[in-house]
């Protein structure tokens, strides 16, 4: 049995486009995810109300990756917008030096059952890295970036080989290739912030990446099944339309 795999990215407070995605779920249930940048502030303005978050909630996503508007360079602007979500917000390569409790997951794993099939299926996201290791912009704000590739590669080491493997990226197509070639243990690269549209899947050292452009104009559909050995592999992956009816 298939594994279906729904993904926005780079919405930019498109709420008209949430509402028709969760129709698109429902009407072919799968996990629901989002690859950041959702929102109107960025890492230097803030909004005290992001209506786009309640239309998230609303639509049941499953988990969103951080993007660089998701992120803000005041831990307590993150903080505030993180405490306003009620699905997961998760960054795997973002640290807090000064020990601060931080209020966003490194990952979330989701156990699903199709027919006869179990799925279990481990998301972790990679946020672009606004200043290098060792920056004195650390020191300022108590933000560490900690290299993608690195923590990819220790994040394939350590799951095991039944567990369906997802990237939510926010590092742009170009870096999501140079993913791609560097953790093979992935199987699947959701990705965002570059604004490319892919109409099918760009397979990089056998990693599908998938890009469903930005501003809700399309939502990705991803289709796994069990392939040789137990791991998956994508059996059907295509853009569907969701503001671009419109356009």
């Amino acid at each position: 049995m298939s594994l279906r795999i729904w993904h926005t990215s780079d919405l930019h407070d498109r709420r008209q486009a949430v509402a028709r995605v969760a129709a698109l779920r429902d009407a072919e249930p799968g996990l629901l995810f989002d690859c950041g940048d959702s929102l109107r502030g960025s890492q230097t303005v803030y909004h005290r109300d992001e209506p786009i978050i309640a239309q998230i909630d609303a639509a049941r996503y499953d988990a969103q990756g951080m993007g660089n508007r998701e992120f803000h360079y005041l831990f307590g602007a993150v903080r505030a917008r993180a405490a306003k979500m009620r699905h997961p917000l998760v960054c795997s390569n973002l640290v807090d030096v000064r020990g601060r409790p931080l209020p966003f997951a490194a990952d979330a794993t989701f156990e699903l059952r199709d027919g006869t099939r179990a799925w279990r299926v481990r998301v972790f996201s990679l946020l672009v890295v606004q200043y290098p290791h060792g920056s004195p912009w650390e020191r300022v704000f108590g933000w560490r970036f900690l290299d993608p590739i690195g923590v990819a590669r220790g994040i394939a080491a350590e799951t095991p080989g039944d567990t369906v493997l997802v990237a939510l990226s926010h590092l742009g197509l170009r870096a999501d290739r140079t993913l791609a070639s560097a953790a093979p243990r992935i199987d699947l690269i959701l990705g965002g912030h570059s604004h490319d549209t892919l109409f099918e899947p760009e397979v990089v050292d056998g990693v599908p990446i998938v890009h469903a452009g930005p501003y809700g104009a399309y939502a990705s559909r991803t289709e796994l099944e069990a392939g040789a050995y137990g791991r998956p592999r994508v059996v059907r992956s295509h853009l569907v339309p969701v503001l671009a009816r419109a356009a």
